[in-house]
């Protein structure tokens, strides 16, 4: 089981990630919405494609940019399009059992 958790609240938990380039990425059916706000940024990766980010809210602290997911992920990347990953330095806990 893998969680990804933020002051204290499980913010996506699930068995079945994909692990890719280091990160975790988690079906979109075990990440809690009520959290996380689209933004506007975007980032382009070579062979996964565009990148749209999620703003953390949680207890009254926000994360900026902490998500992110590939909405129309390239063919080698199509296993994890529309997975949410987090990133770890902005206080995300990710969590392996």
């Amino acid at each position: 089981m893998v969680r990804a958790k933020f002051n204290g609240v499980v913010l996506a938990e699930s068995e079945k990630t994909q692990v890719v380039d280091g990160n975790h990425y988690f079906p979109p059916e075990t990440v809690n919405s009520e959290y996380f706000q689209e933004t506007s940024t975007h980032t382009t990766c070579p062979w996964k494609g565009l990148a749209s980010y999620y703003t953390i809210n949680v207890n009254g602290e926000s994360l900026k940019d902490a998500a992110w997911t590939y909405p129309a992920a390239k063919d080698a990347a199509k296993a994890i399009e529309n997975y949410v990953a987090f990133y770890k330095m902005k206080g995300i806990q990710i969590e392996v059992a």
